[in-house]
């Protein structure tokens, strides 16, 4: 089986090294950039199984880079983690809200990091092991290709939109609360806020409309028999 492969994008150099090292011992293959440019060549040119991301870089900050990946078809399914030395809330929400899997403040131990970056890749290659296709009301989820079609418009949402996507139509019907989504398309080893869930479902309503999902107050959701 082929490493995969993780591209780190931080203008710490010293921060790259110790990175890079720790991904390497971890059985990953590694890439490294140092600007946010660079970081979106290489990802178009090797198509990384994660994307590692700072915010605050000359030229590009993350939040653009972000915004790049996740508008290229080819590479919106990516997940990204944000690593950031800003801590406060605003700058996490928006990070979440522009598609990023996790998010990540400094200092952080390498071990620690590893043991993120690992759930989330872990959390993948189980989703990856099965090919399905869910049509539901004028609905085609495609989880071969990360693909929905609606009325012959193809949308290739992010890859954390289209796993709730995908989570709350096969259980349709079904009510959902916060805690279990979370617990289920993000992992009980992942560490992301409540609102990360309303952020993810408002994106979704933004691309699909808002007669799939619907929310039940002070429970959570429920995808529309």
């Amino acid at each position: 089986m082929d490493k995969q492969t993780i591209l780190i994008v931080d203008d710490e150099h010293d921060l790259l090294d110790l990175i890079e090292y720790n991904v390497r011992q971890s059985g990953f293959n590694a890439l490294r950039a140092d600007n946010g440019k660079e970081g979106i060549d290489l990802a178009r040119k090797h198509q990384p199984d994660l994307i590692l991301l700072d915010i605050m870089m000359p030229e590009m900050d993350g939040h653009e880079v972000c915004t790049v990946l996740k508008d290229d078809e080819k590479l919106s399914s990516i997940p990204v983690i944000f690593l950031t030395a800003r801590g406060d809330e605003k700058t996490e929400i928006k990070s979440l809200d522009k598609g990023a899997d996790n998010y990540l403040t400094k200092p952080i131990s390498p071990s620690k990091l590893m043991s993120h970056i690992k759930a989330v890749m872990r959390r993948i290659n189980e989703k990856d092991k099965t090919a399905l296709v869910i049509n539901i009301r004028d609905l085609e989820i495609n989880k071969d290709r990360y693909l929905v079609i609606r009325q012959r418009n193809e949308y290739q949402l992010p890859r954390k939109e289209f796993d709730l996507l995908y989570y709350l139509a096969s259980r349709k019907g079904k009510v959902l609360s916060r805690q279990i989504l979370l617990n289920e398309v993000w992992g009980n080893d992942i560490y992301v806020i409540d609102r990360t869930v309303d952020v993810h479902i408002r994106k979704i309503r933004e691309k699909l409309g808002s007669d799939y999902i619907e929310t039940v107050k002070g429970v959570g959701y429920r995808f529309k028999e």
